[in-house]
């Protein structure tokens, strides 16, 4: 019997260390799928735009591709229909096309950060918690959103692009009320009241070097979350860690949303264990390098 062939993706800048391809590789044959999974880095395509990269993929036939960094945000506008939770959340990070070319955007992010939130630090970690989010781009809007489904009392949104900061507190308004929402006013001290810091930006991440959260104000009776995978120990979370706060890398937010990714691109789910696997080996294979 011929397998099923599928082709996929990653579309975004500085993806050359991404672990997808190594997970979607053996999800693939798990599923018994002949896949190949592209990454697609605008770093390395100098003048090509995202719709050139869409057009191109659903030309040369895709089931789709996953979005990152910096098009979350930007792809909304050109596809054919948005999922109801990736509308409420303003960002797409996985496209699906049709075979008639169709295209359609979902956020699996909010569930993965979420789901990778539970595991780690509990619900009860969030839960009528005051928290402070450094980063309203497309990856912190979902962990916002995401914040709001544990139930946080406070969410404080600091961005050094304050329209963008105000734009996610005026989404999360509509959707909870304003008074569950703030953009920040001093981000030392509104860390110093908090139960928890996260990271959604991509400082940290390997090209982008530096801790954006002012250590000072942070306290051992904090929880600290960071999204980044590369490294899966930011600068963040080693000097969270030394002050003896519990941590949340950005491994289980791509392990969870990887799941969910694969499913919609492929109709088939993974098993979260295998995935878990694939990450590990992956993982330490790229740092060995």
């Amino acid at each position: 019997m011929t397998k099923r062939r599928i082709l996929v993706g990653l579309i975004g800048a500085n993806i050359t260390r991404s672990l997808a391809p190594a997970l979607f590789a053996d999800a693939f044959a798990a599923a018994a799928i002949d896949g190949f999974y592209h990454l697609i880095d605008v770093d390395h395509l100098p003048g090509r735009r995202l719709p050139q990269l869409l057009d191109a993929i659903n030309a040369a036939g895709f089931a789709g591709a996953n979005i990152t960094y910096p098009f979350k945000q930007d792809v909304l506008a050109l596809l054919d229909a948005v999922a109801p939770e990736a509308a409420e959340v303003g960002a797409v990070n996985t496209v699906t096309i049709a075979p008639d070319g169709r295209t359609t955007g979902y956020n699996t992010d909010r569930r993965g950060w979420r789901a990778s939130f539970v595991e780690e630090l509990g619900p009860d970690s969030a839960k009528s918690a005051t928290v402070v989010l450094v980063g309203a781009g497309g990856a912190g809007r979902a962990v916002a959103f995401a914040l709001m489904d544990l139930d946080v009392a406070m969410l404080v949104i600091h961005d050094l692009d304050l329209a963008r900061a105000n734009a996610l507190k005026a989404d999360l308004s509509v959707h909870y009320g304003a008074s569950r929402c703030r953009v920040v006013s001093d981000l030392a001290r509104d860390i110093a009241g908090a139960d928890g810091v996260i990271n959604a930006t991509q400082t940290g991440m390997a090209g982008f070097p530096g801790n954006p959260i002012p250590m000072a104000a942070f306290k051992s009776s904090h929880w600290a979350a960071d999204i980044i995978y590369t490294p899966i120990e930011t600068e963040f979370i080693k000097a969270a860690a030394a002050k003896g706060a519990r941590v949340l890398d950005g491994g289980g937010m791509c392990i969870h949303q990887a799941v969910e990714a694969f499913r919609l691109l492929t109709g088939v789910k993974p098993g979260l264990a295998g995935m878990r696997r694939s990450f590990a080996v992956a993982l330490a294979a790229r740092d060995a390098r």
